[in-house]
């Protein structure tokens, strides 16, 4: 059951043949998917990059869900969340993942690379995009006191 959310996604070396597929994945099943890289393999890199990239690209549109993939999973929502406005989580099960949309608005899901299967990345991806924001007030008290941490050291 796709929505019309737009879908950015990104990953280093470790999460790209992950990242691949589930682009696959989503396109499929009709998510609108904009890959932000890398294209092709790069052994090399470093996750902070493509982290930061799509965190801006998440920021610069609310209706926009973000999906990370790294060896696992933790260095690049390190990273995301150095972006002012960015909620990124790591999930490793549905439920999980769908706990973090309901109860903390997540913007950004990161996803381990080595530490999974394509059918359970999928499996977390798809519970995650399909889980709206409960919008319950104690979840906005909450969220409202990570934004003004935010400000206050902006």
């Amino acid at each position: 059951m796709a929505t019309n959310t737009p879908v950015v996604i990104s990953a280093d070396h470790a999460g790209f043949a992950r990242k691949e597929w589930l682009k696959q994945l989503l396109m499929g099943r009709g998510y609108q998917v904009t890959d932000l890289g890398p294209e092709t393999l790069q052994p090399d890199d470093d996750y902070p990059a493509y982290a930061f990239r799509l965190a801006e690209a998440v920021v610069g549109d609310p209706l926009t869900k973000g999906i990370l993939l790294c060896g696992n999973g933790q260095g690049i929502c390190v990273a995301a969340n150095k972006v002012t406005g960015i909620r990124a989580v790591s999930a490793f099960s549905p439920e999980m993942a769908v706990s973090t949309r309901n109860d903390d608005n997540a913007n950004v899901l990161c996803l381990p690379g080595r530490f999974q299967e394509n059918d359970e990345i999928g499996e977390i991806a798809i519970a995650w995009l399909e889980t709206q924001f409960s919008d319950e007030e104690r979840h906005h008290r909450r969220i409202g006191q990570l934004a003004e941490r935010e400000s206050a050291h902006s």
